[in-house]
């Protein structure tokens, strides 16, 4: 009898434990709402990648006249209703300015690609909010090829300072010994362009937001617009 008794105990045991470590087997390892809040963490992010152009630390987007404008712009449409004549206007004039620093990044794409980056030109294209100057290896180095690149060829559509991200990027680039290469590259592939055309870019620049908020009047305003990725 008790032989048989503790015999069952110990079936009843090892039951009881399989039973518990199937529950904690089923059992979810991270909650719905630290999902959430990982969803939310990964959407800011996105969110500074892409409106986050100048300076990488400046969270604020106010430090450059160019990121106070779209910052602006992307506040304004937030207080906007969506799908309504003035939502979609600011979207163009959005879509407009990023526009014009994709082509930038574009540039600097063809060329990490040219040089035989090809499946890691994206990651290093990439700056988010947490880069900081202090980790930089070689930070005078990368300013003088920055200013070099902005003086003596055409990456970059303005005159204006280019933007402090591609510091970050021509840092890599020195670590990686190619930084050099790349300038070559950039020399050859992107020229300098005369004043004249220097002046009808940046008339065209500056005209084509408003000229597709023209255009965009002209379609009728009932329709709700989808957003897409703001890339």
């Amino acid at each position: 009898m008790g032989a048989t008794f503790k015999k069952f105990c110990v079936h009843f045991c090892c039951c009881c434990c399989c039973e518990d470590d199937d529950e904690e087997e089923k059992r979810p390892l991270i909650s719905n709402e630290t999902l959430e809040y990982f969803d939310r963490e990964a959407k800011k992010r996105r969110d500074q990648e892409t409106n986050l152009w100048n300076e990488p630390g400046d969270t604020s987007h106010s430090e450059r006249d160019d990121d106070r404008t779209l910052y602006n712009l992307l506040q304004s449409r937030a207080q906007t209703r969506r799908g309504s004549q003035g939502y979609r206007r600011l979207s163009i004039d959005i879509e407009a300015m990023r526009e014009v620093r994709r082509e930038v990044r574009d540039k600097w794409k063809i060329i990490l690609e040219n040089l035989g980056f090809m499946a890691e030109a994206e990651s290093l294209l990439t700056v988010s909010a947490t880069a900081s100057y202090d980790r930089m290896r070689n930070a005078a180095t990368a300013r003088t090829l920055l200013q070099t690149l902005h003086t003596e060829t055409s990456l970059f559509n303005s005159k204006e300072p280019p933007p402090e991200r591609y510091l970050f990027i021509l840092d890599r680039l020195i670590y990686l010994d190619v930084a050099d290469d790349f300038v070559a590259k950039a020399r050859r592939f992107y020229p300098p362009k005369d004043e004249d055309d220097d002046d009808e870019e940046q008339t065209s620049a500056i005209n084509l937001p408003l000229l597709l908020s023209r255009m965009n009047q002209n379609i009728s305003g009932g329709e709700e617009e989808e957003d897409g990725p703001e890339d």
